[in-house]
């Protein structure tokens, strides 16, 4: 594998293409090869030939996408799993015991709040939420059994902004970690290590990979021991990404640079038409100067990312009519892939918050801004507003 040594002074969109993945020593082939193997020869018992006896454990795919998930985040440990959910299940298993608390956002991906609801507090977690975009309201939070403060910015659905650097602070000084959840900005937009965080999670199904392709999950951590930590649990627990799912997932991120430039680019179009449509009440996006989190989003990213969420004036029912006319945004769920996609959170992705404290609005679309032509996402998403 490659020498993070030479890649100190790289730039992302290089690292993107290198990090992790010299060209194969057997053959020269220049993308790694796909590993489909369960097992390995040993040279003698207990003699490993490369670190590798059996692909839970370990895998020269899976190990080449984990390398570039580090160098990427700018993190000393990568970790590659299954999905998103299985990252984020190992990580709070390995972080947190039972008695412990964690804090979570008040606007959350729906599957970490059924994770949290449903799962680790059967498991005798206990959890309560606060609005991350205010560091008092986190720090209002705690109790004396705080692990963990669990952070997502831009937040799903409602783009939602924290300042990573103010919370990191707060997360010190209650002894807990910060965890970002950054799969909306992925690490082209956003690095939240450099901020302070203790560890990063991705779905990387999203627009690490880009292509509706693929399901997986990422961990990225700075901290050896914790790192070392995780990997135990990630053997322990099995959860891992497989050899084609990691390799597809490393194709698509040696783009990933110049997708996130393109979504960007789109969404911030889509967002000044709908904040300019008559049908619209209020449009979430942080690169819009009204939005309240715009200055903080401003500072820790590179660009405001290709999600845009809307609420539609006339209720529930005329947001979902919005779903169901669109016709180039595909109503589906999932985001970040190269296609367009509109769906009804509260009806879809955000179904397990009914109810909750993350219950989202009934009138609320969210829309995943592909990579498209500009031009032909406005008249599209112009005949579904009517």
């Amino acid at each position: 594998m490659s020498d993070q040594r030479d890649q100190r002074h790289q730039q992302f969109e290089t690292l993107a293409i290198h990090a992790g993945q010299e060209p194969d020593q057997a053959t020269g082939a220049v993308v790694p090869p796909i590993y489909q193997v369960s097992t390995y020869k040993q040279d003698g018992v207990g003699g490993l030939r490369g670190g590798y006896e059996y692909s839970r454990s370990a895998n020269p795919t899976r190990t080449a996408l984990e390398e570039n998930l580090a160098a990427l985040d700018g993190g000393r440990r990568g970790l590659a799993f299954a999905s998103g959910l299985a990252a984020e299940d190992c990580l709070l298993r390995t972080l947190l015991s039972p008695g412990d608390h964690v804090v979570i956002p008040n606007d959350a991906y729906g599957g970490t709040f059924r994770l949290f609801a449903k799962v680790v507090e059967r498991w005798g977690v206990e959890w309560s939420v606060a609005d991350t975009s205010d560091p008092q309201a986190v720090r209002d939070a705690l109790r004396p059994r705080t692990k963990v403060i669990w952070v997502e910015t831009p937040s799903n659905p409602l783009l939602g902004i924290s300042d990573i650097e103010a919370l990191a602070g707060v997360a010190r000084d209650a002894g807990a970690k910060l965890v970002v959840d950054n799969t909306f900005a992925s690490p082209y937009l956003q690095q939240p290590l450099s901020l302070g965080a203790d560890a990063v999670v991705y779905s990387t199904t999203k627009y690490m990979g880009g292509h509706s392709d693929v399901v997986g999950g990422a961990l990225v951590v700075n901290d050896d021991t914790l790192g070392e930590e995780l990997a135990y649990h990630q053997n322990a627990m099995g959860a891992i990404a497989g050899p084609f799912d990691a390799w597809l997932v490393m194709r698509g991120i040696k783009t990933l640079a110049v997708r996130m430039d393109r979504h960007s680019a789109n969404a911030a179009r889509v967002a000044e038409l709908l904040a300019s449509h008559k049908k619209v009440t209020r449009v979430y996006y942080p690169g819009l100067s009204e939005h309240p989190g715009h200055e903080i989003a401003a500072k820790q990213m590179r660009a405001f990312g290709g999600m845009v969420s809307f609420q539609v004036a006339g209720g529930e029912e005329a947001a979902v009519e919005v779903c169901n006319r669109a016709k180039l945004f595909t109503l589906g769920e999932s985001l970040g892939g190269v296609e367009s996609l509109i769906e009804h959170p509260g009806r879809m992705t955000h179904a397990s918050t009914a109810g909750s404290a993350l219950e989202v609005p009934g009138d609320l679309v969210r829309l995943s801004v592909g990579i498209e032509s500009a031009e032909d996402l406005l008249a599209d998403l112009t005949q579904a507003l009517g």
